[in-house]
């Protein structure tokens, strides 16, 4: 058995890391969620990894999920005439719609919808950043500019518009092509690149239409303004600090990176703090002491995952990486489970479900329990007990496999398919002999044991029940009648 380690790593499938035995070594190494980036590679590639990585969870007997990120829209400039041009602080420079090769005065900016939305005083970024221009004047037709920090640009270089919101959509032609592919082979979760209003999500939601979970990756400055709206439709969240620090000054991303942890966590939705947290481990045997640092700070914000991208993926040390992070999360989670976590203070909204999730927690440190419980059919019931970050490993039991593979990414989540309960002495059985055969309790052990009821049906968290693992069976005697319920039908919501 793996380490009872919370946090979850992701780790990004590239070259270095995508034959069969690679992954299952990484999986061993503390890999919960391999990442497809759908920008590189042919899909034919992609479904042998995801062949593989599941003949991995069929050998290990766990549940393993996979994500596929889209690429979405990608924004270039054309070519040069000799390749490359030296751009000069305070000159002038124009970006226009003429197809034709560039040079030191102008270059071909082939995306018309960027003419609409641009104002002169807005800021156009070359290069992730690396060559900064203020726009003068605009007309249907050309962008005209000023350097504000020159240097060398070349051919068919990205360019960023962090204060403009653009009239693209999130999802490209190849983006719905990626993503019928990636549901077509049975991935777990979606993410979505150049999210900019909560309408993305929904887009990307109404096509996914539960076949998945859907990640908004928040890179851009319009996506932080509506965070909380976006957050109430996404599924889950990702920090994705690549882009982000280049269309937000650098000082300004710690603090955006806590105010999205902290609101993700609010409402109980997973969130994953990505790019850059190992670079120098794509060539080095260790990381740098800021890299480690780094990660640290992400566990005890309470993100529920980190995750490696060109580490994994081309990387010269990519199981190196998975052990440094798993070990730094392993060391770093009980001082901040005992501190409450830096990022957040929650408040609980007057509701049977919240209050359940939050009397397992304090019921389990109260007694002492050795395991958190719950049994869920949507994954809401999981949620919530994950959002209360508690002491002591939460055992999830659900009857569905895409369910267990989902869950995955959250925080503290042991999910284990299984078929579904009837009755109360068949939860509290259950309950008990997983948590036997896990080895998460023994016998003389007390578990907190979540639910919500009626049996069978997607319903709301309303059942909290103290057991008793007897020393000479596995269920039935023994139970310590210290039970909560709501008193109420289950609400018609999902569990």
């Amino acid at each position: 058995m793996r380490p009872r380690r919370r946090t979850r790593i992701i780790a990004t499938v590239g070259p270095a890391s995508q034959s069969r035995e690679m992954l299952e070594t990484l999986w061993r190494a503390g890999v919960d969620v391999f990442r497809l980036n759908m920008s590189h590679g042919e899909t034919q590639e992609k479904a042998a990894v995801i062949e593989h990585i599941r003949a991995v969870e069929r050998k290990v007997g766990r549940p393993i999920a996979i994500m596929a990120d889209l690429q979405g829209p990608k924004l270039r400039i054309g070519r040069f005439a000799d390749g490359e041009v030296r751009l000069e602080t305070g000159a002038p420079f124009s970006l226009d719609l003429e197809d034709r090769p560039g040079d030191m005065r102008r270059v071909h900016l082939p995306h018309a919808e960027i003419f609409e939305v641009v104002e002169p005083g807005m800021q156009v970024l070359l290069d992730d950043g690396r060559i900064r221009l203020e726009v003068t004047e605009r007309t249907r037709t050309r962008l005209v500019t000023r350097v504000l920090l020159g240097g060398v640009l070349s051919d068919r270089k990205g360019v960023n518009l962090p204060d403009a919101v653009l009239p693209l959509a999130a999802l490209t032609a190849k983006d719905l092509r990626d993503l019928a592919f990636a549901l077509e082979h049975g991935v777990d979760w979606v993410a979505l690149s150049f999210v900019q209003r909560p309408d993305d999500v929904a887009e990307a939601k109404k096509l996914v239409a539960g076949r998945a979970g859907v990640l908004a990756k928040i890179e851009k400055p319009s996506a932080v303004v509506h965070l909380e709206s976006i957050l109430e439709l996404a599924d889950a969240v990702m920090v994705a600090r690549g882009d982000l620090g280049v269309e937000l000054p650098v000082e300004e991303v710690p603090g955006v990176q806590r105010r999205i942890v902290r609101a993700a966590r609010e409402m109980g939705k997973p969130v994953v703090v990505a790019t850059q947290m190992l670079e120098s481990m794509i060539h080095s045997p260790v990381p740098t002491r800021a890299e480690v640092s780094d990660v640290a700070t992400a566990v005890h914000e309470g993100a529920d995952a980190v995750m490696l991208s060109a580490e994994s993926a081309v990387g010269d040390y990519p199981e190196e990486a998975v052990r440094v992070m798993d070990k730094v999360a392993q060391r770093e989670e009980p001082d901040a489970i005992e501190t409450g976590f830096s990022s957040t203070r929650l408040t609980h909204n007057p509701t049977a479900e919240d209050a359940i999730s939050a009397a397992a927690r304090q019921v389990a440190e109260t007694v002492g329990a050795k395991a958190i419980v719950t049994f869920t059919t949507s994954g809401a019931t999981a949620l919530r007990a994950a959002r209360e970050r508690p002491n002591v490993p939460i055992l999830v039991l659900t009857p569905r496999q895409s369910g267990a593979r989902r869950l995955c990414l959250v925080w503290g989540l042991y999910t284990v398919k299984t078929r579904d309960v009837d009755s109360f002495e068949e939860m509290y059985g259950k309950a008990k002999r997983m948590a036997l055969r896990h080895r998460l309790a023994q016998g003389g052990d007390r578990i907190a044991v979540t639910a919500g009821v009626p049996f069978g049906t997607p319903g709301a968290t309303n059942v909290l029940h103290l057991a008793w693992i007897a020393g000479d069976e596995l269920a039935g005697a023994g139970d310590q009648q210290i039970s909560m319920r709501t008193g109420r039908k289950a609400a018609p919501v999902s569990r």
